[in-house]
């Protein structure tokens, strides 16, 4: 038996908001992905200006915000995967910003 292996494109990013509770990713194929901020404690913590200051990384694959050291990726987000950064290490994060 064979198994049909499927390629699934996966679209570049072109748009990127961030309200209080909420990421939404604008994508060029026109979708719009929106996920909520908890899903990434690093970006829920942020300042209003941390969280607008991002810049887009590998033409589109994903979003990198520098000042929070936090990259989230298109295909991370179509797949509904949220942030893997373990309490410990958040925990650290949050108190170097102290």
């Amino acid at each position: 038996m064979s198994t049909l292996a499927i390629k699934i494109e996966v679209p570049n990013i072109n748009s990127v908001i961030v309200t209080n509770d909420s990421l939404i990713v604008g994508l060029i194929d026109g979708r719009t992905v929106s996920v909520p901020l908890a899903w990434y404690p690093r970006l829920l913590h942020a300042s209003i200006e941390e969280r607008n200051t991002w810049r887009l990384v590998g033409k589109g694959v994903g979003i990198h915000w520098e000042a929070i050291d936090e990259d989230i990726s298109t295909e991370g987000l179509l797949a509904g995967r949220p942030s893997g950064e373990s309490q410990t290490s958040l925990k650290k994060w949050l108190a170097s910003r102290e």
